[in-house]
């Protein structure tokens, strides 16, 4: 059995655990007290980076490597020039992801921030400029906040052929395109249905709000999301998107994708926008392996009365061996299962309110 390591970032720290056997246990925990709102475990050179949101203080960025913890820098806005009309202030509120660059790009690093900036650094978070290409599209302007007041880029996915291709997912604004390392974009919603707008903007690839985006990277052209409004497959690297239905419920946050299957996700739903606690009190995973066509809803070692816990856009995880996933909840509950998702086990442990979740070896 694979040994693994799980960082969980949570409203009051970083804890991560380790598995001796077939239990999971805290090993270690850093920032505690603090809000970490991403966490990243970069596999190309073992650094682990923890995105922090200290309000008054401001976000700050903190890497791991074997000189141990140093703050580094936090993407930082620029000063918004005189003149210029932006319904949103140029001031970085929140790290809500954080991704690698492709294998052949060492030290380069995409975060994506609150209120919708792209930023990249070459040198491993010394230093990050926002990508102007982006921040300069006019469709920006129609961009708004899903869970947040503001609009935010929560999902960035590298395409590991080539590292120039990315997709990123904007809750609200759709998602995006680029073709040439982030100079240049394009947007890439077609087939998302946003059923909360008015009918004459349910198609409008700008208003759509993808909940969590996950790219297969073993089978690249796989790209799967989870919506406001339901369940999206890609097969045609995000030309396309088509809907998928789910039993229970097919709203939700979270999403994993198995790293080389690109039939299977998982997904824990909730009961409804307007009321986002599990249906009928019962916590489930839902779990596909042949690409939407059917489910299997786990339910053994979840709570089924009584739970009352969402779990958010980065709370779910899948290791690389698509296996072994962990998701946790804002009620500071983690479960683990090591059979791929059919069973499940509580951590015995009561945890902040969790935000993201992050396997490593």
């Amino acid at each position: 059995m694979p040994q693994h390591q799980l960082h969980v970032a949570t409203r009051k720290g970083l804890f991560t655990l380790e598995r001796g056997g077939a239990a999971w246990q805290v090993a270690a925990t850093a920032f505690l007290g603090d809000p970490v709102s991403a966490v990243l475990a970069d596999a190309r050179d073992g650094s682990l980076y923890a995105a922090l949101n200290l309000g008054h203080f401001g976000v700050k960025l903190h890497r791991r490597d074997a000189a141990g913890w140093q703050e580094v820098a936090a993407p930082a806005y620029p000063p918004q020039p005189e003149g210029v009309d932006d319904k949103l202030a140029w001031k970085n509120k929140l790290i809500w992801t954080l991704e690698a660059g492709g294998a052949d790009q060492p030290g380069v690093l995409w975060a994506g921030t609150i209120p919708g900036g792209l930023f990249r650094s070459g040198d491993r978070g010394a230093s990050w400029e926002l990508v102007r290409g982006l921040w300069g599209r006019p469709e920006r302007q129609g961009w708004f906040g899903g869970g947040y007041p503001e609009p935010g880029i929560h999902s960035i996915c590298v395409d590991p052929r080539n590292s120039a291709h990315l997709l990123l997912a904007v809750s609200c604004g759709g998602v995006w395109r680029s073709e040439d390392g982030g100079a240049s974009w394009s947007i890439s919603a077609r087939g998302m249905r946003a059923h909360y707008m008015p009918p004459e903007l349910v198609d409008d690839q700008n208003t759509q709000d993808p909940h969590r985006m996950q790219r297969c990277a073993g089978a690249p052209d796989t790209l799967w999301v989870q919506h406001h409004g339901g369940i999206f497959i890609s097969r045609d690297n995000a030309h396309s998107w088509q809907e998928i239905s789910a039993p229970v419920s097919s709203f939700g946050f979270a999403l994993a994708v198995h790293p080389q299957d690109p039939g299977q996700a998982w997904f824990v739903p909730a009961q409804a926008d307007q009321c986002r606690v599990p249906v009928d009190g019962a916590l489930i995973v839902n779990h596909t392996r042949d690409g939407g066509a059917s489910f299997a809803t786990a339910r053994a070692g979840l709570p089924q009365t009584q739970c009352y816990d969402l779990v958010y856009r980065h709370g779910l995880a899948v290791a690389d061996d698509g296996r072994t996933l962990a998701f946790g909840s804002t009620s500071g509950g983690l479960w683990l299962s090591d059979d791929g998702g059919q069973q499940w086990q509580a951590l015995d442990a009561r945890l902040p309110p969790v935000y993201a979740l992050a396997f490593a070896k």
